[in-house]
């Protein structure tokens, strides 16, 4: 798989408020690639919200009727995912399948014989064992 490139900031010392109100500067090559930034804006903190509230499940209701009509909203979403999902299946041609069941079945005609003779061998012994 092919890397991603991230563009590099660049290395001008940047003025940055934080938490207390005072002004701090930061050099942009002391900040890790992966590291969380130490100073959060107020923007960050309202989308971060946001994106939660999005998150979080609708109540459920308390009436029995809104439990049948919940039960039905989610049995609908998990029909409409199934459908999706289906959409992504790399299914198998009508010559492909037609090959993998008749090796199915030449498999199973061969354990059967082969279970066949031995429960007759076995059969067999037992009926000398018991004579």
């Amino acid at each position: 798989m092919g890397r991603i490139l991230r563009k590099k900031a660049s290395q001008k010392t940047k003025k940055t408020k934080t938490d207390e109100g005072a002004v701090s500067q930061a050099n942009s090559d002391n900040t890790a690639e992966g590291a969380v930034p130490a100073v959060i804006s107020d923007k960050d903190i309202t989308r971060r919200q946001t994106a939660i509230q999005k998150k979080s499940p609708p109540a459920v209701k308390a009436t029995q009727g809104g439990a049948v009509k919940n039960f039905m909203e989610k049995a609908v979403q998990f029909l409409r995912e199934v459908k999706v999902e289906l959409k992504k299946v790399t299914w198998p041609s009508r010559k492909q399948a037609l090959g993998s069941t008749l090796v199915v079945i030449i498999l199973v005609i061969i354990i059967s014989l082969f279970l066949g003779v031995v429960d007759i061998g076995l059969s067999s012994l037992i009926r000398l064992v018991f004579k």
